[in-house]
């Protein structure tokens, strides 16, 4: 039996303002545990977990970009309080599977995140067409590795392949994507990326306003593509900043 998609740390997760974690290509949502503890209990962070990795190791993949969202969207929707602030976080890949779960949340829930960021993440219409994907062949997997700490110095050649095989198979995951033009997300979107980034340039950043319907704002961190679990001291004061925001319009 396939576990649940949502994971969270606290008790009774959506009776307080929800931060929900999309995480990067190959990763689990347990990096955003210590993320729960920086926030302390005024918010609750609730990661997405794709099958095949850490607790839903066991689980068969998902095939489509479509069928993630489907099933993350069936869970949550159903489980958030109404009036509630809830803010959307995607880390590189999670970035484009959150987007799509805000617009499916707003187009078919009525449910509007107060504000979506995407972090370390190219628009949708450059993730589309040409087969382009998350990466563009095994040394860029390689290299997606090696950035997160995990080269061959680093793991033993078990543990090396079996990361490589989640990271192959969340990019074959992304060419199942295919963009459309039903809309833009209803909702403040800013787009963060760090300033030695290789993978995401600021310029491709600035590409996520044509995909912003009610603003948009980019912000550079010090850091490379993953300067967000680098440098969670500068990120999350900025979500904290959001619910703050959030509170002060209801």
């Amino acid at each position: 039996m396939s576990r649940p998609w949502l994971v969270s740390w606290l008790p009774e997760p959506y009776t307080r303002p929800t931060l929900l974690c999309l995480p990067q290509a190959g990763a689990g949502c347990g990096q955003f545990r210590p993320w729960q503890d920086a926030l302390g209990t005024e918010v609750s962070v609730v990661g997405v977990q794709l099958p095949g990795r850490e607790n839903r190791f066991t689980d068969p993949p998902a095939h489509s970009v479509g069928e993630v969202v489907d099933a993350v969207v069936a869970e949550l929707a159903g489980a958030l309080t109404p009036g509630l602030p809830l803010v959307v976080f995607g880390n590189s890949f999670g970035g484009l599977l959150g987007y799509e779960i805000t617009r499916r949340l707003g187009y078919h829930h009525d449910r509007w995140p107060d504000a979506l960021v995407v972090a370390a993440c190219r628009p949708p219409g450059m993730w589309a067409g040409a087969g382009r994907g998350l990466v563009e062949g095994e040394e860029e997997l390689v290299r997606l590795l090696a950035a997160r700490g995990l080269g061959e110095d680093d793991l033993d050649e078990d543990s090396r392949e079996l990361a490589l095989e989640v990271l192959r198979h969340d990019a074959r995951l992304s060419l199942t994507y295919t963009h459309d033009d039903v809309g833009q997300a209803l909702c403040p979107v800013e787009a963060w990326g760090g300033e030695t980034d290789e993978t995401v340039t600021p310029e491709q950043l600035t590409g996520w306003r044509d995909h912003a319907g009610a603003g948009f704002r980019r912000r550079l961190f010090p850091g490379g593509h993953y300067f967000c679990l680098e440098y969670p001291g500068a990120v999350l004061p900025l979500l904290r900043a959001r619910f703050r925001d959030a509170a002060r319009v209801v």
